[in-house]
């Protein structure tokens, strides 16, 4: 049975840090989505190289204290959230709708240089490998269709799931790095 993960809305965090309540938020974005716009307490810890061990360890083990954990729309915070309460640390707490909705209710973010988002990289490379396994298919021979295959079956997959190897490989290329 897995614990469930606390949440909070922005405006709930935004109103702890006004009245001076200890916060701490990190951003599980991609150094480059983190780089475009982040909430403005935030601190980037990728979400692929979070380690829940080193962050309580610098936190001197501080288990009462609230983690709070935001993402762009909410499903990495949680996936990161799950990766605590795993190693019993169950202060986690996912800002519901991530840096999207922080930024809907016009907190402060800080902005920084444009890239695309990681889901507009998926779609990108996803829509460039269906047809180029088209063309191929058509132009070279029939079997190169089992790219878009492939790939359809990728993004049919991800979608029931709720989780995209495609986006886990584009996180780790050097322009979604600092």
């Amino acid at each position: 049975m897995t614990e469930t993960t606390s949440t909070i809305t922005p405006e709930e965090f935004e109103s702890l840090r006004k009245n001076g309540q200890p916060v701490e938020l990190i951003d599980v974005r991609t150094p480059a989505e983190y780089r475009e716009c982040h909430a403005m307490p935030a601190r980037n810890i990728q979400l692929d190289s979070l380690d829940p061990q080193t962050i309580m360890r610098l936190r001197n083990d501080t288990r009462e204290t609230p983690l709070y954990i935001i993402c762009q729309s909410g499903n990495r915070a949680q996936k990161a959230c799950d990766k605590f309460n795993a190693m019993g640390h169950s202060q986690a707490v996912n800002v519901e709708g991530g840096t999207q909705a922080w930024e809907k209710a016009g907190l402060p973010v800080v902005r920084g240089k444009k890239s695309f988002s990681l889901e507009r990289q998926v779609r990108i490379t996803a829509g460039t490998l269906v047809l180029t396994g088209a063309i191929l298919g058509w132009l070279i021979n029939p079997n190169f269709i089992g790219i878009s295959a492939f790939i359809g079956a990728g993004l049919l997959f991800s979608g029931i799931t709720n989780s995209c190897g495609m986006a886990t490989m584009l996180t780790k290329m050097p322009w979604n790095q600092k």
